[in-house]
């Protein structure tokens, strides 16, 4: 405090002026890396504005402000220690106070200098004098030939709230001698709000009362906002991140109550279950495990699917597939085409009609979406797997330790187009072969993630069953690095070959 708190309290010897160049010269470091920092930050996020960006912006800002009060203060203290050099005599409390008087000089950033935004203060207690600073006045909105306030008229200026903090710090200062440190809201004759911060003391007669009130008031109103800014935006960005987690637990609870279990065979009904079903011819049924594989960022739950179902005819429905986006959307419309599958193969609809319904379904859906998807429908009476595709990858077919992708029939995305015609094709199996359906994302590269499938066919085909399959391909994928969720349904056909 440039004020003693009396007559004969001994001062305190400058720093030396090389110590505070050297501050000077590394505040000014990091703010030029700061300003680094910040250009990077914002090429690095592209132009995009969501409660993250806003909250790296604010963080920035505050401290831009903070190095830049602190650049200020730095070179106020080596002002002052060239105008009163080491070895000469020390300046009066008068002088001191006239250094704080000195014209404002602007920074070049439209904010003014340092000196522009603080001022002192003083109230005589014994002849009612006061005297501010020119600065002062200017950051009260005042006409420096106006004068300052008195305590009387000061509580006037701030703001009701912030009356009691002036007054228990004025209070504390001239009955109980104690340092005076807070801040309040000045409410100028303009309008404008000002947030002043107050650090003074008071100074002591020669008999140990108290002659009069000596502070620094100054403007921290940019500061203060840079602060609100950073916790307004912090708090956005938990608020969003605690939706995000909501939305999350909806998407997992919709995908676990829809899909069958993601580790383990699927366990289908018994053909009795449904009339008119026999036993399958030369024992042909399938063995079928499924896994879900997540992505990347486990918060991305995305749309994708598999399936296996017992219809009444006694085939087997098989099915994998993926809507475009994440969240509760994409799981939610997940569900409703997963149910449309299951009820128009229920009702007998062969693969490639059903892919044109669903294609007309999404046409009149309330939330458009493009949608991959495989269907079959494997009878085991003949051992012939009829499908249809919807711009998805070919189901693969292992047998005598290797593998193919099946023909592909005609089909474009879901939702892509109406009126969209989409064909099927069909296959013969045979014992012990091994149908592999996955939705092309067990990879970044869909086509690389075929060859690397392709390529496991010796290890597959003597796979003792297909959850020992599933388990193979999900140490071969299971630690890819994927920006979208994925599934893999292996079906393979039971009963000795011939």
């Amino acid at each position: 405090m440039p004020s003693p708190r009396s007559a004969d309290h001994p001062s305190v010897p400058p720093p030396q002026r090389d110590t505070v160049d050297a501050l000077i010269s590394q505040t000014q470091r990091l703010r030029g890396g700061l300003d680094a920092v910040r250009r990077d930050t914002v090429a690095d996020l592209g132009g995009t504005d969501d409660a993250q960006v806003r909250w790296q912006r604010a963080l920035c800002e505050l401290a831009a402000h903070q190095l830049d009060d602190l650049d200020r203060h730095l070179g106020e203290l080596r002002e002052g220690l060239l105008a009163d050099p080491p070895g000469a005599d020390e300046g009066t409390e008068a002088d001191t106070r006239a250094a704080a008087e000195a014209p404002a000089e602007s920074d070049g950033t439209g904010r003014g200098s340092l000196l522009s935004r603080v001022g002192s203060a003083e109230w005589n207690l014994l002849s009612d004098e006061v005297t501010w600073s020119d600065e002062l006045c200017r950051i009260f909105g005042r006409d420096p030939g106006d004068g300052g306030l008195t305590l009387d008229e000061l509580p006037s200026w701030i703001f009701s709230e912030d009356q009691p903090i002036l007054t228990a710090m004025v209070t504390d200062c001239l009955v109980d001698g104690k340092p005076i440190d807070g801040e309040f809201r000045v409410v100028r004759a303009d309008e404008v709000v000002r947030t002043v911060h107050m650090a003074g003391e008071p100074v002591l007669d020669t008999d140990g009362s108290t002659a009069s009130m000596w502070a620094v008031l100054r403007d921290v109103s940019e500061l203060r906002r840079s602060e609100r800014s950073v916790r307004e935006s912090r708090d956005t960005l938990s608020h969003q991140r605690r939706i995000a987690r909501t939305e999350r637990r909806l998407a997992v609870e919709v995908q676990e109550a829809v899909l069958p279990p993601w580790r383990g065979s699927l366990r289908l009904p018994s053909g009795d279950g449904f009339p008119g079903t026999g036993p399958a011819a030369d024992g042909a049924a399938l063995d079928i495990a499924a896994h879900y594989l997540p992505s990347e960022s486990s918060a991305q739950i995305g749309g994708d699917w598999y399936d296996a179902l017992e219809l009444p005819d006694g085939r087997t429905l098989l099915s994998v597939g993926g809507l475009t986006g994440h969240g509760v959307t994409a799981t939610c419309g997940m569900a409703m085409l997963l149910g449309a599958v299951r009820g128009m193969a229920v009702a007998g609809i062969e693969p490639g009609p059903l892919m044109g319904r669903l294609n007309q379904l999404l046409a009149v859906s309330s939330q458009p979406a493009l949608v991959g998807a495989a269907c079959g429908q494997y009878d085991p009476r003949t051992r012939t797997l009829v499908w249809a595709q919807a711009g998805h990858p070919a189901p693969l077919l292992f047998r005598y330790g290797t593998g193919r992708p099946l023909r592909s029939p005609d089909g474009v995305l879901l939702g892509a187009t109406t009126g969209a015609t989409y064909t099927q094709s069909e296959e013969r199996l045979e014992p012990g072969d091994l149908l592999v359906l996955h939705t092309g994302r067990l990879a970044q590269d869909a086509e690389g993630a075929t060859e690397r499938l392709l390529a496991l066919a010796p290890r597959l085909t003597a796979a003792h069953g297909a959850q020992e399959c599933v388990r193979l391909v999900a140490e071969a994928f299971g630690h890819e690095p994927r920006e979208n969720d994925a599934c893999v349904l292996i079906a393979r056909v039971t009963g000795a070959r011939a």
